[in-house]
């Protein structure tokens, strides 16, 4: 099969997802959403299930790229260990400046560019509740985003215990329900409506002094 259909169509699916909703993932709206002839998707995926599992796994596909793309250097920095190094395999920030610049980086695109893939990603863990197959699918995703921050805080000299990394992860991710909201209140109660701010913080809470 055409693979840049494919991906159109995979690409549609988290549209609509994002857009309508679980309940609003059929063929017929995925069709429409990429724009192709009426029975397309329902030919690359034959049934719902099938669209569910190629979203996640082009949301999967996604999140990584956007990861690798946060862990090149940048050019302001010819060493290589600029403000947007990140959580390649055997790279990573330098220090804590570094690694709150990175991850007030992810907490942007969430609220920005990657908004439509994140709501996506909140309505497949909501089908996953009754989807063991898809539980299973999203596991290894999820699960890989503890190890990550381990090792990001080991790559910027921070404390890396299992509980500063769930610590860590935990607060990124009970985050972002408020920043997809986007309410200007509970945005400001939560110190998030300052991201370099709050990232700051959130190591320094995590970290203590060895933030400094």
């Amino acid at each position: 099969m055409n693979q840049d259909r494919r991906d159109r169509l995979r690409d549609a699916a988290i549209a609509v997802l994002a857009r309508e909703g679980g309940r609003g993932l059929t063929h017929r709206a995925v069709d429409e959403a990429a724009a192709v002839p009426t029975g397309t998707a329902k030919n690359y995926f034959p049934t719902r299930d099938a669209l569910l599992r190629a979203a996640a796994e082009r949301c999967a596909e996604r999140y990584h790229a956007l990861a690798e793309a946060l862990a090149e250097p940048g050019p302001e920095d010819e060493a290589g260990a600029g403000a947007r190094a990140g959580a390649g395999p055997g790279t990573g920030p330098a220090d804590a400046a570094q690694l709150a610049a990175l991850l007030a980086g992810l907490l942007r695109d969430t609220a920005g560019p990657g908004r439509t893939r994140v709501l996506a990603y909140l309505e497949l863990q909501a089908e996953a509740a009754r989807r063991p197959w898809l539980a299973a699918l999203l596991d290894p995703v999820a699960a890989a985003d503890f190890a990550a921050h381990a090792h990001l805080l080991r790559a910027a000299g921070l404390p890396a215990g299992p509980e500063r990394a769930r610590a860590l992860t935990l607060a990124l991710h009970g985050a972002i329900p408020h920043l997809l909201t986007g309410a200007p209140a509970t945005l400001a109660a939560a110190g998030l409506d300052d991201l370099d701010r709050f990232a700051r913080e959130l190591l320094a809470a995590v970290c203590g002094e060895e933030t400094r």
